[in-house]
């Protein structure tokens, strides 16, 4: 049996850390961190992800602050909304929740949020500050995935990484993080998309595969080479008669096969989802105390 990347674990794990620095934060005298989030819209998605944000902020003892905005609202009037929290000295990291309304540009605001406030990662700074391997914030996933490789010890220097999608949010960082000098890092990268030939040649060779293609079980065993790393990002919802809720959830790994011949995988649900929020948390804390801009 392959080991089990528990990812759920390993979040209650980082969100018990982080509690306790904040209790030492606060007997200190120091400030508590305190996150924003903007939702704009009524999104059932949306509004559960932001939910769950606000509750793992009080589970570690932040403050939180939630703006509701009507889908409504402008561009312009949003871009003020973010300004008017870049300046709040009280307020630590700002995340706007995606997507955002077709009036609206995500470039345009995302470039607004103060670089120091990132704590989502996805300013133009923060990713350049993470391609030159300087200290920012590692946007969720990404953060979360180096952290799982981490916390069980997965050798990555030397071996062969292969990333299997190119999106800004996971396949491209992750291909920046497993190749830099550190660790997790120092690995050989090879990051194939939707234009790759002969991609089965290509993932049968990967020590350690990241999966973040976005499609239904696409990675089968043959697929995988006997004693790889497999890491599942992808998430989806698929119709089940026989549960109660009417549905299961699945990953972009078809987990049964390819765990006959996995060393170690993600499960999907408990593997890399659970790891996002503490990720968030993670570099709220990171914002609040001042460790990446100084």
């Amino acid at each position: 049996m392959p080991t089990i990347i528990d990812g759920k674990k390993t979040s209650a794990d980082i969100k018990n850390e982080i509690a306790d620095r904040v209790k030492e934060i606060k007997q200190e005298g120091g400030k508590t961190p305190h996150l924003a989030a903007i939702l704009v819209g009524n999104d059932g998605a949306s509004q559960t992800y932001v939910g769950a944000k606000v509750k793992a902020c009080e589970f570690v003892g932040f403050e939180s602050t939630l703006v509701r905005l009507e889908d409504t609202i402008s561009e312009e009037e949003l871009l003020k909304v973010v300004e008017d929290i870049n300046e709040n000295p009280d307020i630590d990291g700002l995340i706007v929740q995606l997507p955002l309304p077709k009036q609206i540009s995500v470039e345009k605001v995302t470039a607004k949020i103060k670089p120091e406030k990132d704590v989502d990662g996805f300013t133009p700074a923060n990713v350049g500050r993470m391609a030159l391997n300087w200290p920012t914030y590692i946007s969720a996933t990404p953060y979360g995935i180096v952290e799982l490789l981490k916390r069980y010890d997965i050798e990555t220097s030397g071996k062969h990484c292969v990333v299997i999608g190119r999106s800004h949010i996971v396949g491209s960082p992750m291909s920046i993080l497993m190749a830099r000098n550190g660790h997790p890092g120092n690995a050989t990268v090879t990051l194939t998309h939707s234009r790759t030939q002969n991609l089965k040649e290509i993932t049968k060779v990967a020590d350690i595969l990241i999966v973040a293609i976005g499609k239904p079980e696409f990675v089968t065993a043959d697929m995988v080479k006997e004693g790889a790393v497999v890491v599942d990002v992808g998430i989806h919802r698929i119709e089940d008669k026989t549960k109660k809720n009417g549905f299961r959830l699945i990953g972009d790994v078809k987990f049964d096969e390819v765990a006959g011949k996995a060393s170690a995988i993600t499960p999907v649900p408990g593997g890399v989802g659970p790891m996002t929020i503490a990720s968030l948390l993670y570099n709220t804390l990171l914002a609040a105390e001042k460790k990446v801009y100084s």
